[in-house]
């Protein structure tokens, strides 16, 4: 199973920009679908964004479509996402997630069908 370990998180102003970073360890991401997902504080744990094995199906939340941009590097072993345009309602623990699949093209929203998870990164956006 593929180890995933967040970093890049912290306080952003609102408006500003972050970038989190997914490092993977184990195995390969390529063989892997990569998501991030977040949960504030009181709320269920929500879906961010997902990337495809071959990097051309990307999905994003509407409520950070246009604001977001996940993106893989598989040399790297590496997924990130940069935040832009942050709001105080970004706030919340960033979870990365990887799903092994035979796949080139799923990308599913729903965090039950992630089998792997890293320990999360905060991001607390202030007004």
């Amino acid at each position: 199973q593929v180890q995933l370990v967040e970093s890049g998180g912290g306080l952003v102003q609102t408006g500003g920009s972050l970038r989190l970073s997914c490092a993977a360890s184990g195995r390969t991401i390529s063989e892997h679908t990569m998501g991030w997902f977040r949960q504030a504080p009181g709320k269920e744990r929500e879906f961010v964004a997902t990337v495809s094995r071959s990097g051309t199906q990307i999905i994003y939340a509407d409520s950070v479509k246009g604001r977001f941009t996940i993106s893989r590097d598989n040399v790297k072993n590496t997924v990130f996402l940069q935040m832009s345009s942050v709001k105080f309602e970004d706030t919340a623990v960033y979870y990365c997630a990887a799903v092994r699949t035979t796949n080139w093209y799923y990308t599913p929203q729903s965090s039950s069908e992630y089998g792997s998870w890293g320990q999360g990164t905060q991001v607390t956006v202030s007004s």
